[in-house]
C-alpha cells in the first residue's frame, strides 16, 4: 500500500512539472540563455544526431551557436545522441572548485512518441561509402525539458592551470543544455544523400590532412605521464553522474578531459572519428596559449584522406585500454592508427 501510494504521488508530481512547461523560441534562450537557467520549457525544432552533435536547432537566430544542446536524463538506455563527444571538467588541482547544481531532477517520458524520436535519430543513413555521423532522417519534435544555461561558454587558465570552465555539450561550447523530460510532435523525413545540399548536415566528411592526424595524434599523449584523459565506449546521450562534483584526479594543465565514442555508428570509420577527436583534445589544450579558439564553429569541409600509414600515430594513439570492443580494436589495427599491443593498456583512471 504505502509502494502504491509513493507510485501514485511521483507520477502526479511528474504530471504537474510538465504542466509548468512555457513554450519558448529556441532563438529567445539563445539570445539571453541565463534566463532560462534552470526552468521547464517546451521548444519547437529540428532536432540533429551526428557525429558530434546532439542538438535542437533554429538555424534562423543569428548566434554564433544556432542550438541547445540535448542530453537525456542521467542512467537513461537509449540509442540515439553524438557518434563522439568530448567534455571538459576542471581537475582537482585546478585553482577553482566547482559549484554543486541545486537544478531539479528530471524523469524522462518514455512513451511511444520518445520511441519513435529516439528510432528515427538513431537510424543509420543509406549512402554510398562512409559519412560519419549522417542521420538517416531529419527529425522535427517538440521537446519538453529543463534547461541548463550560462550567459556564455569560457575556458581559461590562471597560473598555468584552467581556472574558469563554463558550458555545455561537445567540448562545453554551448551556452545551453536541455535535459529531456518528453517528446511529442514528431516528424521525420528521409534524407536523400544523391543531392548536394545534403552535403551539408551534420556528419563530416572522411579523412584529415596528414598535419592534422600528427596533431590530433600528439594529443592523445604517450605513455609518459598522465595528461587527464580519459576515453569510454557507449553512446553519450545522457547527463554524466560526476560532472557537477569535484574532480578526483589532477592533470597538468588543470583540465581534464572525457571522450566518449559509439564505436558501433562509427563502425569503418573508427580511426577518422578519433583522429577528428584529436585536433579537438589539442584545440581545447591550447586554449589561452595562442591556440585555436576551442570555441569557433566547425565549418564542414572535404580533406584529402591521409590518415594511413603515418607511423606517428601508431606511436601516440595508444589510451584506449582494455575496454576498448573487439570491433573496435580490429578497425584501429586494422587502418593502422595503433599496433596491436597499444590496446592491452590500461585507460587512466
Amino acid at each position: 500500500m504505502m509502494r502504491a501510494f509513493f507510485v501514485c504521488f511521483f507520477l502526479l508530481a511528474a504530471g504537474h512539472t510538465l504542466a509548468q512547461a512555457v513554450p519558448v523560441a529556441i532563438c529567445d534562450i539563445l539570445a539571453h540563455p541565463s534566463t532560462y537557467d534552470g526552468r521547464v520549457i517546451q521548444v519547437s525544432g529540428t532536432v540533429v544526431s551526428g557525429f558530434d552533435e546532439f542538438v535542437i536547432k533554429d538555424r534562423s537566430c543569428g548566434q554564433p551557436i544556432d542550438g541547445i544542446w540535448l542530453s537525456y536524463p542521467e542512467g537513461t538506455k537509449a540509442k540515439a545522441g553524438p557518434s563522439a563527444m568530448l567534455t571538459l571538467q576542471l581537475a582537482a588541482n585546478s585553482p577553482a572548485k566547482p559549484v554543486a547544481s541545486t537544478r531539479p531532477p528530471v524523469i524522462l517520458d518514455r512513451n511511444k512518441e520518445f520511441k519513435r524520436f529516439d528510432d528515427a535519430l538513431a537510424a543509420q543513413p543509406k549512402t554510398q561509402g562512409l559519412c560519419l555521423g549522417c542521420p538517416r532522417y531529419a527529425v522535427s519534435a517538440t521537446l519538453t525539458g529543463r534547461i541548463d544555461a550560462v550567459d556564455a561558454p569560457a575556458l581559461a587558465r590562471r597560473g598555468g592551470k584552467f581556472s574558469l570552465l563554463r558550458g555545455f555539450g561537445n567540448m562545453n561550447r554551448y551556452p545551453a543544455r536541455l535535459v529531456l523530460q518528453s517528446v511529442s510532435n514528431v516528424s521525420e523525413t528521409e534524407i536523400d544523400y544523391s543531392k548536394p545540399a545534403a552535403a551539408t548536415g551534420p556528419g563530416i566528411p572522411l579523412g584529415l590532412s596528414a598535419d592534422q592526424v600528427a596533431r590530433a595524434a600528439a594529443a592523445f599523449g604517450t605513455d609518459a605521464g598522465d595528461i587527464g584523459l580519459v576515453v569510454n565506449f557507449g553512446v553519450p546521450n545522457s547527463l554524466r553522474k560526476d560532472e557537477d562534483t569535484d574532480a578526483k584526479h589532477d592533470s597538468p594543465d588543470g583540465l581534464l578531459i572525457f571522450v566518449t565514442i559509439d564505436a558501433e555508428r562509427l563502425k569503418g570509420g573508427l580511426s577518422e572519428g578519433m583522429a577528428h577527436l584529436g585536433t579537438h583534445i589539442a584545440a581545447a589544450r591550447g586554449a589561452c596559449l595562442g591556440g585555436v579558439d576551442p570555441y569557433r564553429r566547425r565549418k564542414q569541409g572535404k580533406y584529402t584522406h591521409a590518415s594511413r600509414g603515418i607511423p606517428s600515430v601508431e606511436q601516440r594513439l595508444d589510451r584506449f585500454g582494455s575496454r576498448t570492443p573487439a570491433s573496435a580494436r580490429h578497425e584501429l589495427v586494422s587502418y593502422g592508427l595503433v599496433g596491436p599491443r597499444t590496446l592491452s593498456r590500461a585507460v587512466p583512471f
